[in-house]
């Protein structure tokens, strides 16, 4: 037998685990169908189990510290992490940026591991979230190598930048391939930008996609990504991929 409010505090956890920033109840709310009490009931007891977390400033909600250790404990355990914490805390440090390795899950791009940028500004752990797969670095790299996956016949607008005609994606995720990483340039947030490349297993199958993600003006020159951090997050993955070999 379902029970329809443990559905929908399963619904609140992956919206807020899929949403890029801090989400308000009347957010929430509104894209659940529900009236604001019954979501605040439901998200007052995800945040009394540790769940969620309730910003204090802004009222808005995210998920809360013991959700992302349950889910740090389970991926403590996959061999992909595992194998690529050194070469990601390598690149962190070579690149100045964050490193999200992430793999294909349920259409999306689920990231698995992340490092920090090596600098003192504030960050938010995105382990367990999702990322589209049409625009993101780690979704592109997966579109463009994981011959499993297909793409997506919804393709929603992020922003201006975002590809959601499916005949320009496939022509993009066909130079992907031609060059061997993947960009994602303001698709998924203004002023955000990400390269990928493919992470493979023994028999050469793609497993998942590590990638830097940073300020645009960082990872970019003249509107296209620098040719040495591409160069930099290509030789990550061929270390990780090298990693799984053993």
């Amino acid at each position: 037998m379902r029970i329809q409010s443990v559905e929908r505090a399963a619904q609140a956890l992956r919206m807020l685990a899929s949403g890029p920033r801090l989400l308000g109840l009347n957010d929430l709310a509104r894209a659940m169908d529900l009236t604001e009490d019954t979501l605040a009931g439901i998200l007052d007891t995800l945040a009394a189990a540790g769940l969620v977390e309730q910003d204090a400033p802004t009222g808005r909600y995210r998920l809360g510290a013991s959700l992302l250790h349950l889910g740090t404990r389970y991926l403590d355990v996959n061999e992909l992490r595992a194998r690529s914490l050194h070469s990601a805390d390598t690149l962190a440090a070579r690149s100045g940026e964050s490193v999200w390795i992430g793999t294909a899950h349920e259409g999306r791009a689920l990231v698995i591991h992340h490092v920090f940028r090596p600098d003192e500004s504030a960050q938010v752990l995105r382990v367990g979230g999702h990322l589209p797969l049409h625009a993101s670095g780690v979704g592109k790299t997966l579109l463009a190598f994981d011959h499993g996956l297909d793409v997506p016949v919804d393709l929603p607008r992020f922003t201006d930048r975002t590809l959601t005609e499916s005949s320009a994606l496939a022509a993009e995720l066909y130079e992907i391939r031609q060059r061997g990483w993947a960009a994602s340039v303001d698709e998924r947030t203004e002023g955000e930008s990400a390269i990928g490349a493919p992470i493979r297993d023994g028999s050469g199958r793609v497993v998942g996609a590590v990638s830097i993600a940073g300020r645009t003006d960082r990872l970019t020159e003249a509107g296209l990504p620098r040719a040495a951090l591409a160069a930099q997050v290509t030789d990550a993955a061929r270390d990780i991929s090298s990693a799984l070999l053993h």
